[in-house]
């Protein structure tokens, strides 16, 4: 007699976890390089989703070679899981588990393999996300040799403190799905690589126009739906906390999307469908690490929130002179850093204890859930958000910085001249449109 599969698999979550691994995935590709490729000029429409495309297969050879261990394998530092292979077949095919987490959990239902290949997929987006912060100028070269090196050195360490059952875990830190690991991570980064890497040609910061506006929204569209992957996929199981996941993550969005728009009619006069764009981002940042642990209520107050606060980033801060000084191209920092801030904090004021990540069977222990300020608690789960903030901040920006110095003294960090003012048909001897007037 044959069975499909072990006793401890149950099918439906794993086909959910499979499902919404496959939808994060088509935030990266084809989501995040149709949006790069359609809010770029056009002459680094290429060069702007390639990047997006080798990001991806890059991470994916390291994190099944050391990486994925490294965030979610046995703990070798209170920091750092153990670098290990995730190969072979007694791997991939076993019952999945976050060893140094697992205690905090049920029994995952699913095997290694969908686990691994699950949180490639966040870690993918997050570096491509970073690359947001310096398209139009960066070495290809440069961004080779960048992607898995930061993966290995940066994002592993974030992923492992706070999901793989390290010191902020134990801390008592909460982040569903990624606002501080993956979104403050990549607006940190972002920004100390812009820095670090330098602007943009002048012509291209006077006049950078999106070559299509539609591709830009076919992009952005990918990418807010496949946030249900993204949020509701992050209990682990097809559970009522996953359905509740993507529901606050949906309203939170749509408030966030209507409030920004609200908010460049006020100040600009017209609604801007970049803005609505950048409004949307917003939403769904802000609500990731929250996603699981707040109520109806909390999902619009966080998606006011994330229209107004990285509004003001974005629009103000961002255009002080001093901030100026940094070439942010598509204001990552404020879209992706300050909203996965904002989101992490308002977990401290916002998470309602009645949202049940897991049920308890036990008076003594009722479930796992997470309790704000608003909600009964001290202020400590609120402090507890702003030390994991901190580190992440610390460490992405001077792991980063210290990464590009390390890569500048072999390759370039910034394109030359002549290269910038061609584009992508200098870079990879292929342009977006056979159509136009070149680099428009």
């Amino acid at each position: 007699m044959l069975v499909p599969s072990p006793k401890w698999l149950n099918e439906g979550d794993n086909a959910w976890q499979l499902a919404a691994a496959t939808f994060v995935g088509l935030q990266s590709i084809p989501g995040l390089a149709v949006l790069y490729g359609g809010v770029v000029k056009k002459k680094w429409a290429i060069n702007s989703a390639f990047m997006v495309f080798y990001a991806f297969a890059s991470v994916l050879v390291v994190w099944i070679l050391f990486d994925y261990n490294m965030a979610f394998g046995p703990q070798w530092f209170t920091f750092l899981g153990q670098p290990g292979l995730a190969t072979s077949a007694a791997f991939t095919t076993g019952q999945a588990t976050v060893p140094a987490a697992a205690a905090g959990m049920p029994e995952l239902a699913f095997p290694m393999a969908t686990l691994v290949f699950f949180q490639f997929v966040f870690a993918a987006i997050t570096v491509i996300i970073l690359g947001g912060s310096v398209l139009g100028r960066m070495n290809f070269a440069a961004w080779v040799i960048f992607c898995p090196v930061w993966m290995t050195v940066v994002y592993t360490v974030g992923a492992f403190s706070l999901w793989g059952g390290g010191w902020l875990a134990s801390m008592g830190a909460a982040d569903f799905s990624g606002g501080y690991v993956i979104h403050l991570a990549a607006g940190t980064s972002g920004f100390v690589a812009a820095a670090t890497i330098g602007p943009r040609l002048k012509a291209d910061r006077d006049s950078f126009p999106p070559n299509s506006l539609l591709v830009t929204l076919i992009g952005a569209g990918i990418l807010w739906l496949g946030w249900n992957g993204f949020n509701g996929g992050d209990p682990y199981f097809a559970n009522a906390d996953a359905g509740a996941a993507v529901l606050n993550t949906n309203t939170a969005t749509a408030v966030a999307l209507l409030v920004w728009t609200l908010m460049d009619k006020i100040s600009y006069g017209k609604p801007s469908i970049i803005g609505a764009v950048n409004g949307m981002i917003a939403g769904l940042v802000a609500i990731t690490p929250g996603a699981g642990y707040v109520d109806g209520w909390g999902a619009i107050i966080i998606g006011i929130c994330a229209g107004v606060i990285p509004w003001f980033a974005m629009n103000k801060f961002q255009k002080l002179k001093f901030m100026m000084k940094v070439d942010d191209t598509l204001s990552v920092f404020s879209t992706h850093g300050i909203a996965g801030l904002m989101g992490g904090l308002l977990v401290g004021l916002l998470s309602n204890p009645a949202m049940l990540e897991y049920i308890g069977t036990d008076k003594d222990a009722p479930g796992v859930s997470v309790t704000g300020l608003f909600y009964g608690d001290s202020g400590h789960q609120l402090l507890v958000q702003v030390y994991a903030a901190l580190f992440i901040i610390v460490y992405n920006a001077i792991a980063t910085f210290i990464i590009l110095k390390v890569i500048s003294i072999f390759v370039p960090l910034r394109m030359d001249e002549a290269k910038l003012k061609i584009g992508d048909d200098a870079i990879h001897g292929e342009t977006a449109y056979a159509i136009g007037v070149e680099g428009e």
